[in-house]
């Protein structure tokens, strides 16, 4: 399982599958969330602007990805 770091709140999923190179680009985000090919949490998603927070994981093409969110070290 591949952790993603992301130093916001969230981020939306379609921008998750480009961040990780799981598809090309934005249009192909699109189809496979609309084509039922991504679970979050282990249910399909068909909202490619779903918001994904710590601990969310992904399932999409046999890969699995978890949410963590990064923290800054204190100064």
């Amino acid at each position: 399982m591949e952790k993603i770091n992301i130093n916001t709140e969230y981020i939306k999923l379609d921008q998750l599958l480009k961040f990780t190179n799981a598809v090309d680009g934005g249009g192909m985000a699109k189809n496979v969330i609309l084509d039922g090919l991504v679970k979050v949490n282990g249910e399909v998603v068909l909202q490619r602007g779903k918001k994904l927070r710590e601990g969310d994981v992904i399932e999409f093409n046999n890969e699995k990805y978890v949410i963590k969110q990064h923290e800054d070290t204190p100064s």
